[in-house]
């Protein structure tokens, strides 16, 4: 038999989650295309809010069926004296509504409000990430951000009857049945014991038989009461009773390695910004705790603050080695990878000092892939540099290690998706 079950729950304020669902669905491209435009004023941590979407008013329009007037027909209009068949009446002056509207005049037509509505930070989230998964997510060790999850807590009197633990409830109602017919069962044996003795040595005594058949009696009396206590009572029911108990949820931490030297312009970090963004709001799907560590490197690599990170301009050379000493530094300070999820993201645009690149690779190769999950290295320039062809050597051996080519903004978003992609997804 075909069965349909349809989900009437309420979002908050009347607002039915199905009916939200299906008008994602439907706007999903002008959906995505205001959260991409979001990004761009966003700063990396900046994910506790969702954001505001405008839908041209005419795009949601419907087409609706009714009757039309059609035919002859013929009425009357109280207190009409002026007009009479066949005249034309001109149309009121003002557009008809004589509304009191402020606005300005406009040659475009479109006069009419945009209909406004906010995404979730979740429905933000999943914009993005509906067809991505992280790959080689292997969660580690256990952090102190709680997750739920039942553990085995003994027994208890109630629970659903898939529960029932049979043998300590047999037990339970053995233990009962000895503890209730206890004492009559000792006075029947010692009864029983009499009449006995009694049928051996004190057959014809008439008292002895007069005795004999008040025990039998009595006997009779405390068999009926023994058979009376049940085999089963509901209170001898035993279940498995499992509680919810708090555990350690898996932490990241997440580095953003990047090369600020006089050859990196404020356009090729604001395309490093972008991807950093997305790789946070990624990994924010799978981690309940993320850690950033932003380090810039010229000659010299620093860890700062975000703020410094994007936005600090400085001169000279560029020695990539030293960003990678760094992380490889502060992981052994405060990121154990037992405990870490280590994920490692660098945007340059492929300068490099030649007799440093190998040493990149040597680095990358001993020290830093071996303790992350994953690495990604992107490169905002097109020309090919020999720190691109030693990462590319690397790339070859490593499955944690991806690089990819963006030189411009709308190659982010493509490239994040084909460094992060769902085994078998489809572009």
């Amino acid at each position: 038999m075909l069965q349909q079950i349809i989900d009437r729950r309420l979002a908050g304020k009347n607002k039915s989650i199905g009916n939200r669902e299906r008008f994602l669905r439907r706007y999903k491209d002008q959906i995505r295309e205001a959260v991409k435009r979001a990004v761009d004023g966003r700063g990396i941590r900046d994910l506790e809010r969702g954001e505001e979407v405008r839908i041209p008013k005419k795009d949601i329009s419907e087409p609706v069926f009714h009757h039309g007037q059609g035919g002859k027909r013929e009425m009357v209009h109280p207190g009409n004296k002026e007009y009479v068949t066949g005249d034309r009446i001109q149309r009121p002056k003002g557009g008809g509504g004589q509304g009191g509207g402020k606005g300005q005049a406009s040659d475009s037509g479109e006069g009419e409000d945009d209909f406004t509505f906010t995404l979730s930070k979740e429905e933000f989230m999943q914009v993005f990430f509906e067809d991505l998964a992280l790959p080689h997510l292997i969660k580690t060790q256990l952090a102190d951000v709680p997750e739920w999850k039942t553990h085995r807590a003994g027994y208890s009197s109630d629970g659903t009857p898939n529960n029932l633990h049979i043998v300590r409830s047999m037990r339970g109602a053995l233990s009962r049945r000895i503890a209730l017919g206890g004492d009559s069962r000792r006075e029947m044996h010692a009864l029983e014991a009499r009449v006995a003795e009694i049928k051996r040595f004190h057959s014809d005594d008439p008292i002895a038989l007069r005795e004999m058949a008040e025990a039998e009696k009595r006997i009779a009396e405390l068999r009926g009461k023994l058979a009376g206590i049940p085999f089963l009572d509901p209170i001898d029911l035993r279940f498995r009773n499992r509680v919810k108990v708090p555990v350690p949820s898996s932490k990241a931490v997440m580095f953003c390695l990047m090369d600020v030297s006089g050859s990196m312009d404020e356009a090729r970090k604001d395309l490093a910004k972008r991807f950093f963004i997305i790789l946070y709001l990624f990994l924010t799907k799978h981690y309940e705790k993320i850690d950033l560590v932003f380090i810039r490197h010229h000659t010299q690599a620093q860890e700062v603050s975000e703020e410094d990170f994007f936005h600090a301009r400085e001169t000279g050379g560029t020695v990539v080695s030293s960003a990678l000493e760094l992380m490889h530094d502060i992981i052994k300070a405060r990121y154990n990878p037992g405990e870490w999820n280590i994920y490692g993201a660098q945007a340059s645009d492929g300068d490099n000092w030649h007799h440093d690149s190998g040493r990149c690779r040597e680095l990358l190769a001993e020290k830093l892939l071996p303790a992350c999950r994953y690495y990604a290295y992107v490169q905002v320039a097109e020309e090919e540099q020999n720190l691109w062809e030693e990462y590319a050597r690397l790339a070859e051996t490593h499955k944690q290690f991806a690089m990819r080519k963006a030189v411009d903004a709308a190659q982010i978003y493509p490239v994040f998706r084909d460094l992060f992609k769902k085994e078998g997804a489809t572009k």
